[in-house]
């Protein structure tokens, strides 16, 4: 009897563990191949932005555009400021789903399995903050404090996918559940410190359209157009409030439903009756084009195979792509291209240059090994199996790729170029050091104690 609950017990452990992986796995070949688009979108802005057409570079992106809704209603923006406010808010949308998956089934999912990722997120967030304050403490630059926060997963995945064997599975969900962690403080900082004067009217109107959206998921409404049309409401009312439109897409991510409408034993039965209606015998002259009996059969089971998944799952497989190889690297394009008039050694110096840089590099190593031992020292969590302490400590050196929530917190912060300029050097000089020290700590990671 008890041998039959063990290996019961291993059965329901295995399919949770498939159950985990098969997102992640997902998450990480999008994430990793992602990384390379990224980096190559990032050297293509720098290059163009120093080159003798530096001037076509600073044009392109400052076109403004104008959409309006007869004459009253319009929003004008530059071509940077529609990426950075329009398109990112769909990054937001897809940062949201993942939250709310690891959530709900993830490595957050309870306190125990959250507590070393939350730990470490929280220590990688507390002690860059404090060494760039520490640079800036009464200056007009100290409003940066949040650009040395934020970790890039898709460079960090794209690092991992590079070494290969070398890194346990247990390793990348660590380090994808700190990164998800990581994202929910972004998002706080955001929304709470890097909001512009309130307008109540348009937040008002902000919260009717989210009440909506909560009204329409407890009504199981699984029709993702639904939520896609009150979340570009939700977006524009945002836009006009003082907060920042992007967070539209983690308050849409946060209401649109994780259930799946139709029940397994439904979704089978349909099934089984639409493929029995394709395997019925049919004049050998005809085919599925023509047939209208075999046409309307595969229309069916297209339409049962949608409704079986989520609308959260429907929307973050739609979404993922676009976001990891269109829409970040546009991003990327877009503010990576800092033009350096002034010598390197002379920004990366200044109190903002060295405050982001020591940030990212030394205060998440700090925090983050700092912050893990508190936790596993006080018996909150344990290393994961096969990962070892050289593994944190090169996830410490990782965490200081802080490229694309960095670079939009930074846009957020100044409105000088000069300031601009010197923390986008910053982010950029610290996420080479981060991911050539993060590299070679883990390729000898293997094996290591």
């Amino acid at each position: 009897m008890s041998s039959t609950s063990n290996n019961q017990g291993r059965v329901r452990e295995a399919s949770r563990l498939e159950q985990l992986f098969r997102p992640l796995d997902r998450l990480f070949e999008t994430q990793a191949a992602s990384g390379v688009v990224l980096l190559i979108a990032a050297i293509l802005a720098f290059v163009w932005a120093n080159s003798p057409w530096a001037s076509s570079y600073s044009s392109l992106w400052e076109t403004q555009i104008d959409i309006a809704i007869g004459g009253d209603y319009g929003i004008s923006k530059s071509l940077v400021h529609w990426i950075n406010d329009g398109l990112m808010t769909l990054f937001f949308v897809v940062v949201g789903l993942e939250i709310k998956r690891e959530v709900l089934v993830g490595e957050i999912s309870s306190l125990r399995r959250a507590a070393f990722p939350l730990a470490a997120a929280l220590g990688g967030a507390i002690v860059p903050a404090a060494i760039f304050l520490s640079l800036n403490w009464g200056q007009p630059t100290s409003t940066g404090w949040g650009i040395p926060l934020a970790t890039d997963i898709a460079f960090v995945l794209g690092i991992l996918a590079l070494l290969r064997s070398r890194i346990p599975p247990s390793f990348k969900v660590l380090v994808t559940a700190a990164a998800i962690v990581d994202d929910i403080l972004a998002i706080l900082i955001i929304a709470f410190f890097y909001t512009e004067q309130l307008r109540l009217t348009y937040l008002g109107l902000a919260t009717v359209l989210m009440a909506l959206l909560i009204a329409v998921n407890l009504l199981r409404v699984n029709r993702p157009v639904i939520y896609a049309l009150l979340g570009v409401g939700l977006w524009l009312a945002l836009s006009k409030s003082g907060v920042h439109a992007t967070l539209a897409g983690v308050l849409l991510a946060m209401a649109t439903p994780a259930r799946a409408r139709v029940i397994s034993e439904s979704f089978i039965q349909r099934g089984l009756d639409r493929l029995r209606d394709l395997d019925e015998p049919v004049d050998l002259d005809s085919s599925v084009l023509v047939d209208e009996n075999r046409r309307a059969a595969l229309r069916d089971l297209d339409s049962i195979t949608q409704r079986a998944q989520s609308p959260m799952i429907r929307m973050e497989e739609a979404l993922d792509p676009w976001v990891a190889y269109l829409i970040v690297p546009l991003f990327a394009l877009a503010n990576a291209g800092v033009q350096i008039d002034s010598g390197v050694g002379e920004i990366v110096t200044s109190t903002l240059g060295l405050g982001v840089i020591l940030g990212l590099v030394a205060g998440k190593q700090i925090g983050i090994m700092a912050a893990a031992f508190l936790v596993t020292r006080l018996g909150l969590a344990e290393l994961p199996e096969r990962v070892t302490w050289r593994h944190i400590y090169g996830m410490a050196w990782l965490g200081g790729i802080g490229f694309t929530v960095s670079l939009f917190i930074t846009d957020l912060a100044f409105d000088s170029s000069d300031n601009l300029t010197m923390a986008k050097i910053g982010i950029l000089t610290a996420s080479v050091i981060a991911a050539c020290g993060g590299y070679l700590v883990l390729r000898t990671a293997n094996g290591a104690d």
